[in-house]
């Protein structure tokens, strides 16, 4: 029996067989694609970057046309996916957040409807809640008869329109970085130095803010909002959100906040009812003992978690081609049909996604230590 165990076990000459089986797969399956791909009259490699795409995107963060190339077509894809899982994963906190802590309250009618909506949205497939908002979104009226909302909202089926900060002034895209960062170390003398180590919200937003105001007015950059308008035929000014990123973002947000909503729940449910007892002994509100007490020790188990659901949204962005998106598998997957380079386009997008979720892991997994006990660092 242990001659058995011994043969079968991590022995150096079954993992070098092991090894050198991976590796003549490997082989045997690039070399069938490259022997494949010549037969084909196609050339492995990313040449086809440089050449012209021929195809327009109707979305993009940076300056795009049908004449840039394929590399530039790439860019603006992977730019849409990174704008919607960044927005997604910050929505989808705050809204989680807010219904995990829901779901625990004494109002029986909120934490029964909070229930119902963390069960539907967490088993029903995420493609076919994508199709539903984009149904609802493209189904709004146009813009003659858009909704409209206080403070210059407007919802139609060309998109959502909200209003638009503008920044103009001499240098405005220097000074900009200058106040952001102004107001990040406001953040943290006043947390530190000011208010101790307790986070008081309020206070230091107002700082944040008037320290940033502060920059703009000393450098000359001046900041205003332009509202959209109706007029004629469509809605002008402002900042628009097409029907396929409002359906895709709202999709995403809905269905990854019933899963941090539960994540929530199980993090407050892990602190003990004495940490509660002791805080209404002190005489702490509720809001208070939340917000102090209860949360900060509920995210040592809730932030593993969330870093799974961070990970999900990210990759369930792909799913963006099915409503009509231009993120990063739209774009690759044109790419790969008007060149023939398919093996490459996959290559592309498994590696960027790849590098997404490792850089999430990586900020996740750094904020996570941080908020860890001494004695788990320890071990």
């Amino acid at each position: 029996m242990a001659s058995v165990r011994q043969w079968l076990g991590p022995s150096p000459f079954l993992q070098a067989v092991f090894l050198f089986a991976v590796l003549a797969v490997c082989w045997y399956l690039g070399n069938n694609v490259v022997e494949t791909m010549q037969r084909l009259g196609l050339r492995l490699g990313f040449a086809f970057l440089s050449q012209r795409a021929n195809f327009e995107i109707g979305e993009s963060l940076i300056t795009y046309s049908s004449s840039d190339t394929y590399a530039r077509a790439l860019l603006a894809g992977l730019l849409n996916t990174i704008n919607v899982a960044f927005f997604g994963c910050v929505i989808a906190t705050v809204c989680g957040v807010m219904l995990g802590v829901a779901r625990l309250s004494g109002n029986l009618v909120l934490a029964s409807v909070v229930r119902a909506y963390v069960e539907i949205f967490r088993n029903t497939p995420l493609l076919l809640q994508l199709f539903l908002w984009s149904a609802i979104f493209h189904s709004l009226p146009g813009p003659r008869r858009a909704l409209e909302f206080s403070g210059g909202f407007f919802l139609s089926n060309r998109g959502i329109f909200i209003p638009r900060l503008i920044f103009d002034g001499p240098s405005a895209f220097i000074w900009l970085p200058l106040a952001a960062a102004a107001a990040g170390v406001t953040i943290i003398i006043a947390r530190r130095l000011f208010f101790g180590q307790r986070f008081y919200a309020t206070r230091i937003l107002v700082l944040s803010v008037a320290m940033f105001a502060a920059v703009c007015w000393a450098t000359g950059v001046s900041i205003s909002a332009e509202p959209p308008v109706r007029g004629g035929f469509n809605i002008g000014g402002g900042m628009s959100l097409t029907p396929e990123f409002a359906g895709l973002l709202t999709g995403l947000v809905f269905n990854a906040a019933a899963t941090i909503a539960e994540i929530v729940r199980s993090g407050i449910q892990s602190v003990g009812n004495g940490q509660w007892e002791a805080a209404r002994a002190l005489g702490l509100r509720p809001g208070h003992i939340m917000r102090l007490i209860v949360l900060p020790q509920a995210l040592r188990v809730i932030t593993p978690l969330m870093t799974s659901s961070y990970l999900d949204l990210t990759k369930n962005s792909s799913l963006a081609v099915a409503i009509g998106f231009p993120d990063l598998v739209s774009v690759a997957n044109t790419t790969a049909n008007t060149t023939g380079q398919t093996l490459e386009a996959i290559t592309i997008i498994a590696v960027a996604y790849l590098t997404l979720n490792l850089a999430v892991s990586v900020l996740m997994n750094l904020y996570n230590r941080r908020i860890m006990l001494r004695e788990e660092r320890r071990r």
